[in-house]
């Protein structure tokens, strides 16, 4: 991720922010991120029960609607679960 990257996540997060934590931000969910993993584990660690191997941020899509994101399902299928 870039610093110029990082600027913009950080003003369009608090821009989407609904609560801030110590160490979580809620945010509402309206910004569609493209992220790029290596590979799926299963994690009791998580609430989707999977954890992304190496994900990365790729590019921010504010020209794909959230009505058309891809699930943890979606993940859970890729995996073969």
């Amino acid at each position: 991720m870039t610093d110029e990257m990082l600027a913009w996540q950080t003003e369009r997060f608090q821009q989407l922010a609904t609560d801030h934590g110590n160490w979580v931000v809620h945010l509402r969910p309206e910004q569609v991120v493209e992220v790029a993993f290596d590979g799926v584990q299963r994690s009791s660690r998580y609430p989707g029960g999977m954890a992304l191997r190496f994900a990365r941020v790729l590019r921010y899509r504010d020209d794909k609607p959230v009505s058309e994101i891809d699930t943890v399902q979606t993940i859970r299928n890729l995996a073969g679960w």
